[in-house]
């Protein structure tokens, strides 16, 4: 019995970065996916997957990325990147939390960064809902890779998680938008849904719940 909904915020309930990526490498001449290259070599170890579990801050990634992307014949300083992470929220994924809320257990599952003010201040209980308090209110929890210290795809993530929830995985259904975090939560048990468009993904989700919610 599905008991709970984890969702991926960024490129799910938000529209990707990699779309802003994209728009930057063409205004400055550089190779379409050069930030996602660099992003994904070595991905375990690089500059974005420390960022990402609070083992750097800011001005560590602005260099540390700076320095890897000239290994491939490009310099693109770390802040530039951090700009474009922002995307734009979509609103059939709102209703669609909203229907959710109070039915089903709803759980944000994200790898972020932490914001400045929250390095600097540490008076959030959540770094994401800094940017969107309302939206992250309709969530039951959030579990964030820069305050666990911990990642997608690691597979530690999802069992943490599911902790948190107070579920176990074959009780979940996870949307993200990328395979790579998608395959070890399917290995455990999980019911995937990988979000390319937003419509179909919501018509997946309707079909393994038993009520409305688009």
């Amino acid at each position: 019995m599905i008991r709970a909904v984890f969702w991926d915020f960024g490129g799910v309930i938000t529209s990707s970065p990699f779309d802003s990526f994209n728009i930057y490498e063409e205004e400055h001449k550089l190779p379409k996916d050069l930030i996602r290259t660099v992003n994904s070599t070595n991905s375990d170890v690089n500059a974005w997957a420390k960022l990402e579990r609070n083992e750097i801050d800011q001005e560590e990634f602005d260099s540390l990325f700076a320095t890897e992307s000239e290994r491939m014949g490009y310099s693109i300083p770390g802040k530039e990147v951090l700009a474009l992470l922002k995307g734009q929220i979509r609103p059939e994924m709102i209703n669609a939390l909203r229907a959710i809320k109070g039915k089903l257990i709803q759980g944000c599952l994200t790898n972020n960064i932490q914001s400045l003010e929250y390095q600097q201040t540490n008076k959030n209980n959540s770094a994401t809902s800094g940017a969107h308090p309302e939206i992250m209110n309709l969530f039951d929890f959030i579990f964030e890779s820069s305050i666990e210290s911990v990642r997608k795809p690691d597979p530690n993530f999802y069992k943490l998680a599911c902790q948190r929830g107070g579920v176990n995985p074959n009780e979940v259904i996870f949307l993200d938008d990328l395979g790579i975090n998608l395959k070890p939560a399917k290995a455990m048990g999980m019911k995937t849904i990988k979000v390319v468009k937003t419509d179909k993904a919501l018509q997946e989700l309707e079909d393994l719940l038993d009520f409305t919610i688009t």
